[in-house]
């Protein structure tokens, strides 16, 4: 049975495609069957795999829509073991057109039903918002992963975020976990990157991942090339963080 996995955080800039990607691509090089879904208008996942979102005609929002079924929106990608249903801009429509459709909240869950089985992981890219997209991710995932950065306002809105996970668990999805938090853009020569760090695993224990993501300008790199960091410098302080964290998520 796969596992749905959910990476989120409405700040923006927390390194939330990043590690959706990577991860998706490390789990896929350790040989487990992996499905992205780019859940966030912008599409950087999408283009982050080197596919071009334009000609993009079957994703995300249609399957929102249960305009298309799951299989017709899976594609494959340049990575191994990975596929992907892509986003495109359309997908900000989306809260408008589903505001009077019963049971909204769950469009994706049952969206995913029919290959749910076929993955060993499938991991949701959200949206940097608390809004609809993000809720129908935590609806339908098992779990869910929390990037923070390693900065001044990291924990700044993670109450917000935490008290939503709470209401999903309550009203759409009892079972929905947290997978982790995963501390992100750490510098060790910075003493705010290691007070954050200090302070999220005082404040949380068990709940912060082992791995944390250093700053790695291979891992900003990679997106442009259309491509993650393992196929693009698998010898990077990137690549090796988010093998870690695939390691540490397989031992879970």
């Amino acid at each position: 049975m796969g596992k749905i996995i959910a990476v989120a955080n409405q700040k923006g800039g927390v390194g939330k495609t990043t590690t959706a990607v990577n991860l998706a691509a490390c789990l896929g090089v350790l040989e487990k069957k992996i499905l992205l879904i780019d859940s966030d208008p912008q599409a950087n996942a999408s283009s982050g795999l080197g596919i071009d979102i334009d000609n993009v005609k079957l994703g995300t929002y249609q399957l929102l829509e249960h305009n298309c079924s799951v299989q017709d929106a899976v594609i494959n990608t340049s990575a191994p073991n990975v596929d992907l249903i892509a986003a495109h801009i359309d997908l900000v429509a989306i809260e408008i057109e589903l505001i009077d459709v019963e049971e909204r909240e769950y469009m994706l869950l049952k969206a995913l039903q029919p290959i749910k089985d076929l993955y060993d992981y499938i991991l949701i890219d959200c949206a940097p918002s608390l809004g609809l997209l993000t809720i129908n991710a935590l609806t339908a995932s098992d779990s869910i992963i929390i990037p923070i950065q390693c900065e001044y306002f990291a924990l700044e809105g993670l109450g917000k975020l935490l008290n939503t996970v709470k209401s999903v668990q309550k009203i759409h999805n009892k079972t929905l976990d947290i997978e982790g938090l995963l501390l992100t853009m750490y510098d060790s020569r910075l003493r705010l990157s290691n007070q954050v760090v200090e302070e999220v695993q005082n404040h949380f224990n068990d709940m912060v991942f082992k791995t944390i993501i250093q700053r790695n300008v291979r891992l900003g790199e990679a997106p442009s090339f259309g491509e993650s960091i393992i196929n693009y410098d698998v010898n990077s302080k990137g690549a090796s963080n988010y093998l870690s964290l695939a390691q540490e998520i397989l031992a879970k």
